[in-house]
């Protein structure tokens, strides 16, 4: 199906407007060219404009390794046969130069009819909602991204804080540090903090992650956690992590200075043996108590960071489900919801949607609200 291009409009933000055989809909970027890992975003409006017919979208960004993204708002407005929904994400570049951010979308026309046939049978039996799906093809978005300083490792305005918990201790002790890194832009994960090399021994987790996206930007806090070990004393050399502000467009650094600890090495008197013949097969099990030590801190982390993005995945994909019903205001306008979602769980809020519309009952729209949103899954 071939698409037209209309004029664009260079306002605050970069609008393109386009036109459907049913809709028209507009693409508005805010940066058309960002630095490489700020985060950009993009929205896409879609305004029904044959009203002969019942019209839902499907809507969604590609998947590419040039990018990666999250739909951070969604508005829709719900009139008869006039449908209006805007899709806002935020688009965070891992390439320089020209890149093409894809779309996908499919319109799916029905009827009146096809609405209330629906919902014919009991409740065990509804039938599914009969579509006609057209598949739209849009022209990618095309971003040209700015390259950012050399060595550059954070994107974003971040603050660093620090936590040692001693300096001293005996000769391979473990010794607890913790790094966190707090602040708005790109998450700031690193791979490695410190060097693998030198005079002691690093014990470390999986970053422990908290990242939350808006409309504003996506706020992040993370945590590294570690233990450093050696034989004699030993100095940690400086950490310097190197940032961009791309709102400032100025770099600047974050830094750890170097840390010295001093650690007493063990007596060679105690190593000795003094008993001359020891009994056989006498051995120390002593290090596995603190290997499994280990191990049940690296568990636990990982199990933590696994389970806090779980969490997360969980509610991105229920909250704007949650707002969609919560701002309906007409039983027509969550029966329309409820069917695009087709799931089994909202069977029992459908038949009473279909009993207020069709068969004249009276049940208040708060009470099926409040039905629905208890039986998200």
């Amino acid at each position: 199906m071939k698409r037209s291009l209309g004029k664009v409009l260079f306002l605050c933000f970069h609008i393109f407007w386009l036109q459907a055989g049913d809709f028209d809909y507009n693409i508005q970027v805010n940066k058309p060219q960002p630095y490489m890992k700020e985060g950009t975003l993009v929205t896409i409006n879609l305004k029904q404009t044959n009203h002969d017919i019942v019209l839902l979208f499907d809507f969604d960004l590609l998947k590419s390794a040039n990018y990666t993204f999250q739909r951070v708002d969604i508005q829709e407005v719900d009139a008869y046969h006039a449908a209006e929904i805007s899709y806002t994400y935020l688009v965070y570049p891992l390439k320089v130069g020209k890149l093409d951010v894809g779309f996908s979308l499919t319109q799916k026309a029905t009827t009146d009819e096809s609405v209330a046939y629906s919902f014919s049978g009991d409740r065990d039996n509804v039938k599914g909602l009969v579509t006609t799906n057209t598949h739209i093809d849009l022209s990618p978005l095309a971003l040209d991204v700015k390259p950012i300083p050399l060595e550059t490792k954070l994107v974003g305005d971040f603050s660093l804080d620090y936590q040692v918990k001693k300096h001293e201790g005996e000769a391979f002790e473990p010794l607890p540090m913790q790094i966190r890194i707090k602040g708005k832009g790109y998450p700031p994960i690193l791979e490695t903090l410190y060097p693998k090399e030198g005079n002691f021994t690093q014990f470390t987790e999986t970053p422990f992650v908290q990242s939350i996206s808006t409309t504003q930007g996506t706020v992040n806090t993370v945590t590294y956690a570690m233990a450093l070990s050696a034989e004699k004393i030993f100095t940690l050399p400086p950490l310097v992590i190197k940032a961009f502000n791309p709102l400032t467009e100025k770099s600047y650094e974050l830094l750890v200075p170097k840390q010295t600890f001093n650690v007493h090495p063990a007596d060679s008197s105690k190593l000795l043996d003094k008993v001359d013949n020891p009994a056989p097969f006498l051995l120390d099990w002593s290090w596995l108590e603190t290997f499994l030590a280990y191990l049940v801190v690296f568990v636990a982390g990982y199990l933590s960071a696994l389970s806090w993005k779980w969490q997360k995945k969980t509610k991105r994909a229920a909250e704007p489900l949650k707002e969609k019903i919560q701002s309906a205001s007409t039983h027509k306008q969550l029966l329309q919801i409820l069917l695009s979602q087709d799931k089994k769980y909202f069977t029992r809020s459908i038949q009473k949607l279909e009993s207020t519309l069709y068969a004249n009952e009276n049940i208040p729209l708060k009470q099926i609200k409040k039905e629905a949103l208890e039986n998200i899954q």
